[in-house]
């Protein structure tokens, strides 16, 4: 869709919905750039093919490729184990996460569940190629239905990116306990922001003059994150992953040293990977 009369129009996604364009564009930007630290065509492709105002974002930082990387990567150690494993991509947005893990992945067999709301699933269904191996359903991730549509023979994961921190916190902690009690034996990977941007930023936080980040109710510190393996039936352990490395002096070495760093580990914010197992498993955090 190289002609611009040919892009799709995303003027109706609003809100939380709206989101998922910023954080495409942050990672089809970083994606251009020479040295690459997410190889990520499809994100690419896709800000080619939207008619949007995505500079009304204002920057595009390494952020959210950064966190795609913490993501590819707890998703594919899963998958060396469960190569036909299901993943549930619950509040997917414009994530292109199916094609980088089958690129990365000799010969893919894993199975995809999308669950986004209807107006992000009709732009999905239209921009991004079909696949046999991807499902599609037009619901809320707090609809616990979807969890009707996931086969759990062969293993599942489940990945929350961007979406519990836009919950309210007993809609976000129902959502955890509701995957955890559904899916023994699962895996469950989330991102949260710093538990201080709900007090600093009650509104929301202003990314450029003409955006604001919808407001963000729910964060834990990874301390309460690690206490989840204590207080959480079906919780077995707790993973605190690390930052990956990205370009540049600061991205390569600063910040994954400041994610790990003790004094400011727990106001930070957390990429969290949750095992589920049954109520009589040894529970541990780490």
């Amino acid at each position: 869709m190289d002609d611009p009369k040919d892009r799709l129009d995303a003027s109706a996604l609003t809100g939380v919905s709206e989101t998922a364009l910023l954080t495409l564009n942050g990672r089809a930007y970083q994606a251009r750039q020479p040295g690459a630290i997410l190889h990520d065509p499809m994100a690419i492709r896709l800000v080619d093919s939207i008619d949007f105002d995505f500079d009304k974002f204002g920057r595009k930082g390494q952020e959210m490729a950064l966190r795609s990387l913490a993501f590819d990567r707890a998703a594919r150690q899963y998958l060396t184990t469960h190569p036909r494993a299901t993943v549930v991509a619950l509040a997917e947005g414009f994530q292109t996460s199916f094609w980088r893990l089958s690129d990365s992945i000799d010969n893919p067999q894993f199975r995809w569940l999308t669950v986004d709301l209807e107006p992000v699933i009709r732009l999905r269904e239209r921009l991004l190629p079909a696949s046999d191996r991807i499902t599609t359903l037009a619901q809320s991730a707090l609809d616990y239905s979807w969890m009707d549509h996931v086969d759990t023979s062969e293993g599942v994961f489940i990945t929350a990116e961007g979406l519990l921190m836009y919950l309210q916190p007993d809609e976000a902690m129902s959502l955890i306990s509701a995957c955890a009690a559904r899916f023994p034996g699962a895996q469950m990977i989330f991102d949260l922001p710093p538990v201080l941007v709900k007090k600093f930023a009650p509104k929301g936080m202003r990314s450029s003059k003409r955006y604001r980040v919808p407001p963000m109710p729910f964060s834990l510190s990874p301390a309460q994150l690690a206490d989840l393996a204590n207080t959480m039936p079906g919780v077995k352990a707790v993973h605190d992953l690390p930052m990956p490395k990205g370009r540049g002096f600061f991205f390569e070495k600063v910040f994954p040293a400041i994610w790990q760093f003790k004094p400011t580990k727990q106001i930070r914010g957390a990429y969290t990977l949750l095992e589920f197992g049954t109520d009589e498993s040894t529970n541990r955090a780490r």
